[in-house]
């Protein structure tokens, strides 16, 4: 597999010291189609399968780190969503489950939101840096739609299940500095520092023992259990189940038109 020029929807490249770097770029809000989860498994397949790969920087071009899943294409697929959903759910979770295995530590770098499958990938990352005026939100059932993305898993272990639960439920939308206290990323900085700060992260880690984060990196994910895998399970099967629900044509339309959701008629 090559780099960047062989995806429409993300960058794939190699830096220096064996770090590289993998960028979502579908602006404006970078939003998760079929496309770009079907990249994300294959490029995250080469990382996995490359020696050379000791650490990984994660970011997003535009002023939106990751918007989440992509409601446009969803409410295009008329009678294929829930299928459409399913399939997309599968590739996102396996390029999620590949970067949770992979060896090489995992660094983010988010400016701007982190919305949905955004927020759940931020909760996956094994380091995270952000900008002063990074947002983060669930915002899945906002649009009627069940929870995805691994957080299922990995958002209650980091922040804790009353939290986690308080963010499905409400939606609110923490700030850098909340995100912080709720030990949802590792540090805030200057927005314009991120990258950098990120990138120097990774170069430190680059140094280090590879295999020997792999083998932490598992077992704090529960090692070879199969805990992660049944989970991301769960979810990719409630989520397009979901997307066939009077809730969830309501809230994406309504996502769609800018308008409040009715959930109650």
């Amino acid at each position: 597999m090559g780099h960047g020029h062989d995806f429409e929807t993300i960058r794939l490249e190699p830096t220096e010291g064996g770090v590289w770097e993998l960028v979502l770029t579908r602006p404006p809000a970078n939003a998760l189609s079929k496309q770009m989860a079907f990249e994300l498994r294959q490029a995250t397949s080469f990382l996995v399968a490359s020696p050379d790969v000791r650490a990984l920087v994660l970011w997003g071009e535009g002023k939106v780190f990751f918007g989440g899943g992509d409601l446009v294409e969803m409410a295009e697929a008329g009678d294929r969503t829930a299928a459409n959903l399913h399939e997309m759910t599968i590739d996102f979770h396996g390029a999620l489950n590949r970067l949770a295995r992979l060896d090489a530590p995992v660094v983010g770098a988010i400016t701007g939101t982190a919305g949905g499958a955004g927020m759940s990938l931020t909760a996956a990352m094994d380091l995270v840096y952000a900008g002063e005026s990074a947002k983060f939100t669930m915002a899945y059932t906002a649009a009627g739609l069940s929870i995805d993305g691994t957080s299922s898993f990995f958002l209650s272990r980091v922040i804790g299940l009353r939290r986690a639960t308080e963010l499905v439920l409400t939606n609110r939308v923490l700030s850098a500095t909340e995100a912080l206290e709720w030990g949802l990323i590792n540090r805030v900085v200057a927005d314009d520092e991120v990258l950098a700060d990120a990138r120097k992260l990774a170069a430190t880690l680059a140094d280090g023992p590879k295999m020997a984060f792999g083998a932490a990196k598992r077992l704090l994910v529960d090692g070879a259990s199969s805990a992660l895998e049944a989970a991301m399970e769960r979810e990719a099967f409630a989520i397009s189940q979901q997307s066939l629900h009077p809730e969830a044509i309501e809230g994406i339309d309504a996502f769609l038109n800018k308008r409040k959701p009715d959930f109650r008629g």
